[in-house]
C-alpha cells in the first residue's frame, strides 16, 4: 500500500514551465480570463436545448464566450463515435482560436454517478460504488478503478474526470454520499483516495477531489437547499478534513461544496463562498495551491438564496478559481466582468485564478 502511495504522490506533484502559463496569461484579454474561470456546459455556452455535436453554434459561442472547461452530461452523450466527435471538434475550435484547449469534463465516479458506465452504448463495465471498494480495504482497488476509467474517458476524448469523492461517511443518515464515500476512517478514505486519483493521472484525466470540506457529515442535500454540520473546525480537520489535508500536495482541482459549517466558520455561509473556509482553511491553514472549483451554482442550496451574478462575486472573493454551472452564465460573467471594472475586484485577483486553471492545464498538455 505504500507503494502504491508514493507513486501517486510523486504523480501528483510533476510540475511544468511557469513562463509558459505567464505568456498564455498575459496574452488573454480580460474577458477572456474571466471565461477561463467558467466551467458550464455546451448548452449554457450554445444556448440550444441540447448539444450532440460541435458545429457552427459551438464554435461561434467559443469565440466570444472561451470558457475555461465544459461538462457534459447524459443528453450529450449517446455513443462513443459521436462523443469522441464531438470532443474533437470542440478541441479543435479552441486550437483555430489560438485559445488554450478546454478541460471536458465528466461525472464518471461509478456506481450511483456514471454518465458513460451507465449507457449500453458505450460498452464498459461500471466499476460499482467506491462504498464496495473502501470495504474492500485495499487502495489497490480503487487504483484500478481510477486506471479502467481514466482508458476509457481518455479514450473518448475527456481529460477531466469530477471524481474521486473524498468524503469521510461520518453521519449514517447521509443519503447523498452514502454509496458514493470509500468509507467512515479519514486514513482509510485519504488512501483511497490519493490512489484513485493517482491512477486517473496516469491516464491524462484530470481528477477533482470533492466535496471539500467534507459532505459525509451532512444529513440533507445540497441539490435542494440548505446543508450543514455542526462540526468545529477542530473536529472537521480530525475526520472531514483529513483527505483533503493529505492530498494538499498532488490534488490539481479540489471542489467546494454548498454545506455550511457555522461551527467552524462563525456562521451559515456555504462553504463554497467563505473565505474563512476556501482561504482561510484551504489555501492558509491546509497550504492548498491548487485550484479550486465550486459545486454546482444552479444547485438549491446556491441558487436559492443568491442570484447568478452575486454567487459568482462571493465565490471569487472567498478565493475559488472556477464557478461551476452557474444558473444563468451569462449574468455571472458580465457581473465579474462589472466588479472588475467597478473595483469590487481586482485584476490581479484574477490573474491569480487563471494562473492557476493555466498551470494545470498545462501540467496536463492542454495548453
Amino acid at each position: 500500500m505504500e507503494d502504491i502511495r508514493n507513486r501517486d504522490s510523486q504523480n501528483c506533484q510533476n510540475t511544468s514551465g511557469q513562463n509558459d502559463v505567464e505568456a498564455v496569461l498575459q496574452s488573454l484579454s480580460l474577458s477572456q480570463k474571466i471565461c477561463q474561470m467558467f466551467f458550464v456546459t455546451p448548452e449554457a455556452l450554445t444556448g440550444t436545448s441540447q448539444v450532440i455535436q460541435a458545429g457552427a453554434a459551438t464554435e461561434n459561442a467559443i469565440l466570444s464566450y472561451p470558457v475555461g472547461g465544459l461538462v457534459y452530461f447524459e443528453q450529450n452523450l449517446k455513443d462513443p463515435d459521436q462523443t469522441r466527435d464531438m470532443l474533437s471538434e470542440t478541441r479543435t475550435d479552441y486550437q483555430k482560436a489560438g485559445l488554450p484547449a478546454p478541460f471536458l469534463g465528466v461525472d464518471e465516479e461509478g456506481g450511483s454517478v456514471a454518465r458513460i458506465a451507465d449507457n449500453p452504448a458505450f460498452g464498459v463495465r461500471d466499476v460499482g460504488d467506491m462504498r464496495d471498494v473502501g470495504a474492500a480495504g485495499d487502495p489497490v482497488g480503487a487504483q484500478s478503478a481510477g486506471a479502467y476509467i481514466g482508458a476509457y474517458l481518455k479514450n473518448l476524448g475527456f481529460n477531466l474526470d469530477f471524481a474521486p469523492v473524498a468524503d469521510v461517511l461520518t453521519n449514517p443518515d447521509n443519503q447523498v454520499v452514502k454509496r458514493r464515500s470509500f468509507g467512515s476512517d479519514p486514513a482509510a478514505v485519504s488512501q483511497m483516495v490519493r490512489a484513485e486519483a493517482g491512477a486517473l493521472q496516469n491516464q491524462g484525466i484530470v481528477p477533482v477531489l470533492k466535496h471539500f470540506p467534507g459532505h459525509g457529515a451532512t444529513a440533507a442535500d445540497t441539490h435542494k437547499g440548505y446543508a450543514s454540520t455542526d462540526k468545529t473546525l477542530d473536529e472537521m480537520l480530525a475526520s472531514d478534513l483529513v483527505p483533503f489535508a493529505d492530498a494538499v500536495s498532488c490534488a490539481p482541482i479540489i471542489m467546494a461544496a454548498h454545506i455550511s459549517a457555522p461551527n467552524a466558520t462563525g456562521d451559515e455561509t456555504p462553504a463554497s463562498l467563505s473565505y474563512v473556509m476556501i482561504t482561510e482553511v484551504l489555501r492558509e491553514r491546509l497550504g492548498y495551491q491548487g485550484v479550486v472549483i465550486t459545486d454546482a451554482l444552479n444547485m438549491g442550496a446556491i441558487a436559492n438564496e443568491y442570484s447568478s451574478g452575486e454567487a459568482a462575486i462571493r465565490a471569487v472573493q472567498a478565493g475559488d478559481d472556477v464557478l461551476l454551472m452557474p444558473n444563468d452564465f451569462h449574468a455571472a460573467e458580465e457581473a465579474l466582468l462589472q466588479a472588475v471594472e467597478n473595483g469590487e475586484l481586482s485584476e490581479e485577483r484574477i490573474n491569480e485564478s487563471v494562473r492557476r486553471i493555466l498551470t494545470v492545464k498545462s501540467k496536463f498538455g492542454l495548453m
